[in-house]
């Protein structure tokens, strides 16, 4: 009657939300032809609805009519996904009145990249359809520059090189993924820019965009990113350092602009708790 599955007619019932003739029944009662039968259903949330909320910490590098380019800052998702209830970069700007006019589904309109919700740094939304089509074609085609700073355990060797690994969801753990034959084609670059004692600042190049792909190179070289629990990292230095998230921060992000065709380039400094764990690396002797 109601279009539910038995098992949510099961739940409601267990809720108290039944009723026959004015009394709550449990679901193993049997309905007589005559008598009333009141169900209330609560109603569900989306999770996938936009939610206009202005987020602490979310910093606006650069506007104009085709693209709005943000500072991300740790904690907060790019669009809302089932199992996040928490701030979104998209709901922050519906909040600011920005006005995102694209295709594609109602909570990733204007999204053509992402970065994981533990991850801080420069990332670009577009806001109309033709900067839409440009710049996810970039993406696709890999011209656009991604530029990470990682700070990981111990140091590479070589201190600088290419990592040509298939990465796959993880067979065993949700959430997580590794490098496993038969993943996705998955390109990472790094060099060293500063070998200390327990950790070395890397800068990271990537050639393709897999989810938590520096993460997961890092973390099969048996170099994860300081602070990473989800990859392996040592939680005694984590903590040593003051982290509570992985070392990891999109400093720079270039493309051809989809309105004019110039090269631009943005950047975004370390946050605060990236750059103290650093300055207790460095001081480590």
């Amino acid at each position: 009657m109601f279009g539910l599955s038995r098992t949510r007619a099961a739940e409601l019932a267990a809720e108290g939300l039944v009723q026959v003739d004015g009394a709550v029944v449990a679901k193993s009662e049997r309905v007589t032809p005559g008598a009333m039968l009141d169900v209330a259903i609560p109603a569900v949330a989306d999770p996938l609805e936009v939610v206009p909320e202005e987020v602490e910490g979310i910093g606006i590098i650069h506007d104009d009519d085709s693209i709005v380019v943000i500072d991300k800052p740790v904690g907060v998702a790019v669009h809302p996904s089932p199992g996040w209830s928490g701030p979104t970069v998209v709901g922050h700007l519906a909040a600011a009145g920005f006005r995102i006019s694209t295709s594609g589904a109602s909570e990733r309109q204007g999204i053509v990249q992402r970065l994981d919700v533990g991850t801080s740094g420069v990332m670009v939304v577009c806001k109309s359809e033709h900067a839409y089509s440009v710049l996810k074609n970039a993406f696709r085609r890999r011209t656009v520059d991604k530029t990470y700073h990682a700070l990981v355990q111990g140091h590479p060797d070589p201190l600088e090189g290419t990592i040509d690994a298939p990465i796959a969801r993880h067979p065993k753990h949700d959430h997580k993924f590794a490098v496993m034959a038969g993943g996705r084609h998955s390109v990472t670059h790094y060099e060293t820019l500063e070998a200390h004692r327990f950790a070395s600042l890397l800068e990271v190049h990537l050639e393709t965009g897999r989810t938590h792909q520096i993460r997961v190179h890092m973390a099969a070289l048996k170099h994860p990113c300081v602070g990473d629990f989800h990859y392996g990292a040592d939680p005694v230095l984590a903590k040593r350092v003051g982290l509570e998230r992985q070392w990891l921060h999109a400093v720079r992000l270039g493309f051809e602009h989809p309105d004019s065709g110039e090269y631009v380039e943005y950047d975004s400094p370390y946050p605060d708790d990236l750059a103290h764990a650093l300055e207790v690396i460095r001081d480590a002797h």
